[in-house]
């Protein structure tokens, strides 16, 4: 049995009234909840739980105790519907949810969520935050927003604003999945009620990124490993990035900036993805230890084994500077590569994990095994992932009709 009843908590304040509390009741247990009045004791009636006729205003005053009350038994109500049994502690929590205005605010969660990725060393995750924060604020000419704010109209709306501003399908599909991933946060640590959820209605499926995947064959892939570049010093440490990231089954460049020494034992390379968190350890074939005999030789001070983070306690700041800066001269040299080579196809650093898939596919391996490889949660990732590369083996087969 539940009983709600507003009283008064006889701890005098320094204005001579006493606070008036909403008490929820159950089990002999009780829990309370401040009003934001007081009262006299002789302006209150003990019995019915609220202000006599002795109090001023004292029947709008009751009005509104009563929508305390209303709200408390709404909760409970809901919570009754949705579970066969649920405890004390379950009715404070939502009703604090539903009482406290800062619990609906979306920036400072968002900020909060942010500190927490910055915390845990999941750079990549927390700069894909912080552009989604800064452009939801820009849309919304920096207005505060609350979560129920965030409905599938605006979320229709805000995608419009994205398409007027340049934004392409893949650029606006990475916007709305991490709004998605911010209420996701925020229901599960009961923060908001799942009732508001707006992607049961919004459709982040849609926005299905139409660039057509990169991959090179195995053949362009040894042109690059064996080309001269004797007159090209500049361009070494690029081509070894990127040999060096085919060969170790598409590591990405955030995970090979920070790979360390100690990561490599004596055949295998240990690291964990930044993007997943999932843990990989990795048989260190010859062309890798060809580039880590090369680096060894050259050993800076530092831990890692790239010449790419110089310095040692960096901030967050300076490693996603010092990552954006390289990786945009890592892309640009890799075209002057691929030109001495003479590839046509258009590469870039994340063409590495694609033709890693690729070529493996081309040599007849079973989708299971190039799905555990990289990573992927499940095949069908993989199956979508391969679907979009290259279309040699599709060539090939049409080829038995002429």
């Amino acid at each position: 049995m539940i009983s709600i009843k507003t009283v008064l908590r006889k701890k005098k304040l320094s204005s001579g009234k006493y606070p008036i509390f909403l008490r929820i009741t159950m089990d002999r247990k009780s829990i309370f909840f401040r009003t934001p009045y007081t009262s006299e004791v002789r302006e209150w009636d003990a019995s019915q739980g609220k202000f006599n006729d002795k109090a001023t205003d004292y029947l709008q005053k009751n009005r509104l105790l009563l929508k305390f009350q209303d709200r408390a038994t709404n909760v409970i109500t809901q919570l009754e519907q949705e579970k066969e049994y649920y405890t004390l502690d379950e009715v404070e929590r939502v009703l604090r949810i539903e009482t406290n205005p800062q619990s609906n605010k979306v920036y400072p969660f968002w900020q909060e969520i942010i500190s927490e990725f910055k915390l845990a060393g999941r750079t990549g995750n927390a700069r894909i935050h912080e552009e989604a924060l800064k452009s939801i604020k820009k849309f919304s000419n920096e207005k505060e927003l609350t979560f129920h704010q965030i409905s599938p109209e605006f979320l229709e709306k805000y995608e419009a604003w994205l398409r007027s501003n340049g934004g392409t399908d893949g650029g606006i599909g990475v916007r709305m999945r991490s709004v998605r991933g911010i209420f996701n946060s925020a229901i599960n640590r009961g923060r908001i009620k799942e009732n508001i959820y707006p992607f049961k209605i919004y459709k982040i499926s849609k926005l299905k990124g139409k660039g057509i995947k990169k991959a090179l064959t195995i053949q362009d892939v040894h042109k690059i490993a064996e080309l001269d570049l004797s007159d090209f010093p500049t361009l070494i440490d690029i081509r070894n990035y990127f040999i060096f990231s085919f060969y170790t089954r598409g590591m990405n460049f955030a995970d090979m900036m920070t790979l360390k020494w100690s990561d490599v034992t004596e055949d295998r390379i240990f690291y964990t993805r930044s993007k997943t968190k999932k843990n990989f350890q990795i048989k260190i074939l010859p062309p890798v230890q060809e580039i880590l005999d090369y680096y060894k030789k050259k050993k800076n001070h530092t831990d890692y084994v790239f010449p790419i983070l110089l310095e040692k306690n960096m901030t967050f700041s300076y490693l996603e500077n010092r990552r954006r800066k390289v990786l945009k001269r890592y892309n640009k040299r890799l075209k002057e590569i691929s030109a001495l080579c003479k590839i046509e196809k258009p590469v870039s650093s994340y063409v590495a994990r694609h033709s890693y898939a690729n070529c493996l596919k081309q040599k007849g391996v079973a989708t299971d095994i190039i799905s555990e490889s990289m990573g992927h949660q499940n095949v069908a990732i993989t199956q979508a992932y391969l679907k979009e590369l290259d279309n040699s083996l599709i060539d090939e087969a049409m080829e038995v009709l002429l």
